[in-house]
């Protein structure tokens, strides 16, 4: 089940202007992705949609996407983590929009959007530590549903972040980082993928990656939706 994301390739290209080694962990949204704010401030409305969504059949994100087998079958193999896709690398899943349309509205106003699904784990169930593959795009979460007792907390190089319900963080999800789940109930936040703001030079290269590359890695994921 071990491959090679070729997503890692280009990031060496982008190195040079994200700091490196002393790249940034944590961003400020507002001074970032201003627009990640219209989903904190609708969160009523997603958290709505959402509702309707928890009790359908949900598939386990390695059974979407192979290449997270490592991070999501391996480790307490008998807990899940399920993702519900709205958008991956150009290609929308019409069929899950449908469950959510007005969130699916708000997601697609955010510019530079690269990947958007709903993350839902099981109590109990950490995520081993891992890197994203790709230093093109900045990770956004927002707490939608979280247990009280033990929340889980994500470590990202060597910060912390508790999630709360309803409070936002944004990040850069290819240094190590992993999940600590201690918690008895299930935790749901939204992951949203946007591309990382650059300068003209890798901006462009970056838009390229995901106007083809990206679609074709969007297309093997398409093929394995609900």
């Amino acid at each position: 089940m071990v491959s090679l994301n070729p997503f890692r390739l280009f990031n060496p290209i982008f190195n040079h202007y994200i700091g490196g080694e002393n790249r940034d962990v944590f961003f400020d949204i507002d001074a970032t992705i201003p627009a990640l704010r219209h989903l904190d401030s609708n969160i009523e409305i997603i958290q709505r949609e959402l509702d309707t969504i928890l009790p359908t059949e949900i598939p386990k994100y390695h059974e979407v996407d192979s290449w997270q087998y490592k991070i999501s079958g391996e480790q307490d193999p008998d807990k899940d983590w399920k993702v519900f896709m709205l958008y991956a690398f150009g290609e929308k899943h019409e069929v899950n929009r449908a469950h959510c349309p007005r969130t699916t509205e708000l997601i697609d106003s955010v510019p530079g959007l690269f990947q958007a699904f709903f993350s839902i784990l099981d109590p109990g169930k950490s995520i081993p530590a891992h890197s994203g593959p790709y230093r093109g795009y900045l990770r956004y979460h927002l707490g939608l549903r979280i247990p009280k007792n033990n929340p889980p907390k994500i470590r990202v190089k060597d910060q912390f972040h508790t999630w709360k319900r309803g409070e936002s963080i944004l990040f850069d999800d290819s240094w190590d980082h992993e999940v600590i789940n201690h918690s008895d109930d299930t935790r749901v936040i939204l992951i949203i993928d946007v591309m990382r703001p650059l300068p003209p030079f890798p901006h462009r290269l970056n838009q390229l990656i995901h106007d083809v590359f990206g679609k074709l890695y969007g297309k093997k994921l398409a093929a394995q939706f609900r």
